[in-house]
């Protein structure tokens, strides 16, 4: 920017598209537990409470993370060479792309496709973004000002797309079809389908609005002068890198374990066994069990025959039977998940707050670091027995507490790598780091820690899930904290 000290229509329109951008980061993985599911079960032919469905939602989330972290390294190196700009509006426009074409899947390999292409797009656009932004700001004061709140936008992602599941959910027959393939035994399109095709919305605006902003000045004059070095992975090991890259990786790691280990996990499968769903949890248990044997005697006929007809219709009906119940438990769970954004978003604009009051950076990470050794604990093993307002709240804050941590990277990277290693090392510990090794924690505790406390996979309960969610992420809390010591402070700008 060609003036620090102003605040133009140039700073605004940057300040528009890097809050679209992280908005939109949000949203469109947050599609993934409302649209899975049920195409999954569509593209396979099978039911929706069918135990392939479930399998399947678990690889697509292992697939998409190995895919966001391979390829998001690769893209954090292609931002030091290609430019930040440059690279940022890609990632957006394939993260754009990627949902409204998976939205035409007809087999389940394309679907899987797209959207793993949507989450190595956020992965190279989140690094990208925040890159572009602490060089774009010059101003000290105004990059870490705005880098703090534009992030604070990626809170509102989750709340928006399921504001719009319940618009399409209430006005899908008066929709459009777009050429989209109708539901099985249906007159429309299923409604995951057009949840997909509203994650086109974020390529409107950019592509207005991308001419009118900057590269990164300072970015562009080292490489139009020839003096901007080849960034290489290796050279995140290097002596002077190494410690940096080793401990913002494995601290991302922590920070995406808990979201994934426990927070992600709450809504859907910890919060139905809330005290105030006991009486919904009584109904549904007859009703999940005759649905897992007539699914075991769906499986035993041949597609098409009169037998499976009849399984499939009896299936309906047993669904009819839950839906009473199962929409009270989903009524829980979203109010569960509205705590916990509302508490990542404070949480992001407390982080923000207390970078401008210019707290030193390794003692900020301890502000939320530390309370997270209580609420986590306090929230899984003693107040979800209680259920109620005091669990809702003390979930909220854990959310507040690990979300402030993901922006707090946001901030934190670009100050300790070079000018062209700062793609390249922001990838590495948010995507090899967190959203490769940490989103595996929620393997971690639903298919190793709750089977093992159960004593056995099907005996897994909501109740042993919060349990096993709280010790998971209790320890990885505390290893947070201990590998939080070894974090350097920022001595500045690195350019070389």
């Amino acid at each position: 920017m060609e003036d620090k000290n102003q605040f133009s229509l140039t700073t605004w329109l940057i300040i528009v598209i890097a809050s679209i951008g992280f908005l939109f980061d949000t949203y469109e993985l947050l599609m993934t537990p409302l649209a899975a599911p049920p195409a999954i079960a569509e593209l396979l032919g099978v039911p929706l409470s069918h135990p392939t469905v479930t399998v399947w939602t678990g690889r697509l989330l292992w697939i998409t993370a190995l895919c966001g972290g391979v390829f998001g390294l690769i893209g954090g190196a292609l931002t030091d060479r290609l430019g930040r700009k440059f690279v940022m509006a890609a990632a957006i426009f394939v993260y754009s792309l990627s949902p409204f074409l998976a939205a035409y899947s007809t087999t389940l390999a394309w679907f899987i496709f797209f959207r793993s292409t949507t989450f190595i797009g956020v992965c190279v656009e989140f690094v990208a973004a925040i890159t572009w932004l602490a060089e774009v700001f010059e101003d000290k004061k105004q990059r870490e000002k705005w880098l703090g709140i534009t992030q604070a936008f990626a809170s509102l992602g989750g709340i928006l797309v399921t504001a719009i599941n319940v618009w399409i959910l209430a006005n899908i027959k008066d929709l459009p079809h777009f050429g989209l393939p109708l539901a099985p035994n249906g007159s429309e399109p299923a409604s995951w389908r057009f949840l997909l095709c509203t994650g086109l919305l974020p390529a409107i605006p950019i592509a207005i609005l991308l001419p009118f902003v900057p590269e990164s000045r300072i970015w562009k004059e080292r490489r139009a002068a020839g003096t901007l070095k080849r960034p290489k992975i290796s050279a995140l090991f290097a002596p002077e890198f190494r410690r940096v890259t080793i401990v913002t990786a494995m601290l991302s790691a922590c920070a995406y374990g808990i979201a994934f280990g426990a927070l992600q996990l709450t809504p859907l499968r910890i919060a139905p066994g809330l005290p105030e769903l006991a009486e919904q949890s009584k109904a549904l248990a007859p009703l999940r069990k005759e649905a897992a044997t007539l699914n075991k005697a769906f499986d035993e006929t041949s597609a098409g025959s009169p037998e499976r007809k009849l399984i499939g219709e009896q299936l309906r009906d047993n669904k009819k039977k839950q839906d009473p119940h199962n929409d009270k438990v989903k009524e829980v769970g979203n109010t569960v998940q509205f705590y916990q954004e509302i508490g990542g978003l404070i949480g992001r604009i407390l982080l923000a707050c207390l970078i401008i009051f210019g707290i030193s950076r390794v003692m900020l990470l301890k502000v939320f670091q530390i309370p997270a050794l209580f609420m986590i604990p306090l929230a899984y093993f003693f107040l979800f027995q209680s259920g109620g307002a005091s669990f809702y709240w003390a979930y909220g804050v854990c959310g507040l507490l690990v979300v402030a941590q993901f922006s707090y990277f946001g901030e934190y990277l670009p100050k300790v790598f070079p000018l062209h290693l700062r793609g390249t090392g922001g990838s590495f510990a948010t995507n090899v780091g967190g959203r490769m090794i940490g989103t595996s924690m929620a393997v971690v505790t639903t298919t190793i820690v709750a089977p093992y406390l159960a004593g056995a996979a099907d005996k897994v309960t909501p109740m042993i899930m919060a349990q096993a969610a709280g010790y998971v992420a209790t320890v990885i809390a505390v290893l947070a904290f201990i590998i939080g010591f070894f974090l350097p402070e920022p001595k500045g700008e690195v350019l070389d």
